[in-house]
């Protein structure tokens, strides 16, 4: 298929640039992949369109707010103007393990063309200021992708949280001098994130309030927790012309000994499994490829084993050719709504259809749903 078969018309006013007054209070639109039936719901009604018994899987990836500002080593910087000249701006996107403790991130740059392999990054709180952190670039890729060195620095963590800022999307527009705000700190992190690790928010679960989990419980669902550290695989724009042509960046996962459990029984007892977001869609597609790759064709004679363990996915979830679009274990998903020619969108028209999917997103436009990272969501069945 044509990345262009994934195009769609979305006014720019309806591409939410902040979350709710109060968290929770989305809309959702409610679409039955079987009919291609929609209705519209406020979000806090999802424990009653669940079933009892359904198992419902989050991911608790918490977002670092890895977007630092950086000056070449040795450069000073303008700093009179609304847009200072001289600051890089670099993009935290993944932390590459190393034998040795050294603390190597893949990353974005912009702009690219300043930033090639030897140099030397400067990190400060404040532009000019004593340098907090210095990182060398080991190699540079296309499309601004660099990977870069740290020096060794205590608790770098804690640095990165006090100087760096929430890695917004581009289409969420704010000052350049201040890059995120005291809302967006709170309200771009959901409530249950533990993992610290993400470039960008598993946005599905932003609309979770602990007062709608507890009714999700209290309605006899059940809930339990992934973690996939959300890097460039779920977010890159896409550059080719087919899908097919398509490779995303591998990210990281970790399934716990609880939620492996929990998936094993689910599925044993014939429980629907709702995912909440793409990133838990492609984890839990992930497992379920890899295990039947190991132990042949999820069967009732050969039912899901899962074990505890961490490893990385590149899976790319779209509408195939042949119709062998099957998921193996994801039977509803929860979902924000996704960009024109996006992969995300790709894997939501894979579960219930392009058509489909493309006729719901035509009537959140005419019912003026709010779009992208901040706005309303869909729950597929």
């Amino acid at each position: 298929m044509l990345v262009s078969d994934f195009y769609y018309d979305l006014p720019p006013e309806l591409i939410a640039q902040h979350p709710p007054a109060v968290r929770g209070a989305s809309r959702m639109l409610a679409l039955d992949r079987r009919t291609g039936t929609v209705a519209d719901h406020p979000f806090a009604e999802l424990p009653h369109l669940l079933r009892p018994g359904d198992l419902l899987v989050l991911n608790d990836s918490r977002v670092l707010p890895g977007r630092l500002y950086a000056t070449r080593e040795g450069l000073s910087t303008q700093l009179n103007s609304s847009r200072p000249s001289g600051l890089i701006e670099v993009l935290l996107t993944e932390h590459l393990p190393s034998p040795d403790g050294r603390n190597d991130w893949r990353v974005l740059v912009r702009p690219a063309k300043k930033v090639q392999q030897g140099e030397t990054l400067d990190f400060a709180a404040v532009p000019g200021g004593t340098p907090l952190l210095r990182a060398t670039v080991l190699s540079a890729g296309d499309f601004g992708e660099r990977v870069i060195r740290f020096a060794p620095a205590k608790d770098f963590i804690a640095i990165v949280e006090r100087i760096g800022h929430m890695p917004l999307p581009p289409y969420i527009h704010r000052d350049k001098r201040e890059p995120d705000t005291v809302e967006d700190r709170e309200r771009y992190q959901t409530i249950y994130s533990r993992q610290s690790g993400s470039a960008a928010a598993p946005t599905a679960g932003l609309h979770f309030t602990p007062e709608i989990l507890s009714q999700l419980v209290a309605h006899g669902i059940e809930v339990t927790y992934i973690t996939l550290h959300v890097g460039l695989g779920t977010f890159q724009p896409v550059r080719v012309e087919n899908t097919r042509d398509i490779q995303l960046h591998a990210e990281s996962y970790t399934l716990a000994a609880e939620a492996a459990r929990s998936l094993n029984e689910a599925y044993r007892s014939g429980r629907r499994i709702v995912a909440v977001g793409t990133t838990t869609t492609r984890t839990l597609e992930h497992l379920a490829r890899t295990f039947e790759s190991a132990h042949g064709q999820l069967s009732p004679s050969n039912p899901l084993a899962l074990q505890a363990h961490s490893g990385s996915t590149s899976l790319f979830l779209s509408p195939a050719a042949d119709g062998d679009d099957e998921f193996k274990l994801v039977r509803g998903l929860l979902t924000n709504f996704h960009l024109p020619e996006s992969t995300l969108l790709m894997l939501v028209s894979a579960f219930a259809g392009r058509e489909t999917v493309l006729r719901a997103y035509a009537h959140a436009v005419s019912e003026r749903y709010r779009f992208f990272s901040y706005g309303d969501c869909m729950l597929i069945t």
